[in-house]
């Protein structure tokens, strides 16, 4: 689904400082809540979990990225490429941070609801963003070229039918000064907060909050962060 490419690109992309303002808010969210004993689903290259470790916060992370999870191995983080439905362990909080959410399509959610409930001690959180609509129309939509010495990306994303289509496209010198080129496709799906909260009513959740989040801008919220506890 285009994860892997995306993963290869996102550090040109200039999130650097959006990804930390949304990793300080979860982290305020851990400690408010006194939490331990953290699940990170879809860790990535591990941001989040290296900043509970730096805060002395057990943390595990799962991905279905073999490569991702190889980086957060080299970076001493316990983390493993299985789907979530595989983890055997239980855990005081789920994270699912930045984006998650919106990869799954309506059809899987509840799903992925429940299963994440599954891993959950009693009474545990779970706490994840997603994109606002405005997110989705005015802000993730749109076309972005990045020239730099030695590589070149052009991403190119489309949001119709509450779909949003994000083409990437990737140049890369090689040592005989050739190119290679790499290019694929992601989705994201926008999910309305009634859906939202019905799918998390079904899998034994309370919502306790729903925190409209301006990241990109401060215009309108362009994420909603969810905070979650099994009934």
């Amino acid at each position: 689904m285009g994860l892997e490419l995306y993963s290869k690109v996102e550090e040109y992309l200039g999130l650097e400082d959006e990804v930390k303002n949304l990793h300080s808010y979860f982290l305020s969210l851990v400690f408010e809540k006194q939490l331990d004993d953290i699940i990170d689903i879809g860790c990535g290259q591990g941001a989040f979990m290296m900043h509970l470790r730096a805060n002395e916060v057990n943390a595990y992370g799962i991905d279905l990225s073999v490569e991702q999870v190889r980086v957060c191995q080299a970076h001493g983080l316990r983390a493993d490429a299985i789907a979530l439905n595989e983890v055997e362990e239980k855990f005081s909080c789920a994270t699912a941070i930045f984006d998650v959410i919106n990869y799954i399509p309506k059809i899987s959610l509840e799903e992925f609801f429940k299963d994440t409930a599954n891993i959950l001690k009693n009474d545990g959180y779970f706490i994840f963003d997603v994109n606002s609509l405005f997110g989705f129309e005015e802000i993730a939509q749109g076309s972005l070229n990045i020239n730099l010495d030695d590589k070149f990306v052009a991403i190119d994303a489309l949001f119709e039918d509450n779909q949003l289509t994000t083409d990437i496209t990737f140049f890369e010198k090689t040592k005989n000064n050739l190119y290679k080129k790499e290019e694929d496709s992601i989705t994201q799906y926008y999910h309305e907060i009634k859906l939202l909260k019905k799918y998390l009513l079904n899998a034994n959740f309370k919502v306790e909050k729903v925190v409209n989040f301006n990241l990109h801008t401060e215009e309108e919220a362009d994420k909603l962060i969810f905070i979650c506890k099994k009934k």
